[in-house]
């Protein structure tokens, strides 16, 4: 099991930045990929970006390329989500996911994090 914490969310005004981080914790050693989704009131559950360990590759939905970074610290095994000129369509909860072993699909949510961009 790998269990993931996500902190860094809050209240921002358009244009501005935030950084969200991701701690995992537990059989880190099974993920070989993570990513960073997010859930709009009345929306589903959105891919916003993911990074493959193994290969140090990052890809990205297309509405946030360009304003968008995710990164890894895999000393402290954890993934950032560095997001700048941040625009109100951007309010969602971020939710960190990993995936695991030999699942093709993320099977570790973290709890997520509040993100708010005001206009």
């Amino acid at each position: 099991q790998v269990q993931l914490g996500e902190s860094g969310g809050g209240l921002v005004q358009a244009g501005g930045s935030l950084r969200l981080s991701c701690a995992a914790s537990g059989r880190i050693f099974s993920v070989y990929a993570m990513g960073w989704f997010r859930q709009a009131p009345g929306k589903e559950r959105e891919f916003v970006a993911g990074f493959r360990t193994s290969a140090g590759t990052s890809y990205y939905a297309d509405s946030v390329k360009g304003r968008f970074t995710i990164s890894s610290d895999h000393a402290k095994a954890t993934v950032h989500l560095q997001m700048y000129n941040l625009k109100p369509e951007d309010t969602a909860v971020y939710y960190c996911a990993a995936k695991t072993g030999w699942a093709s699909e993320y099977v570790s949510w973290g709890q997520g994090t509040q993100v708010t961009v005001s206009s």
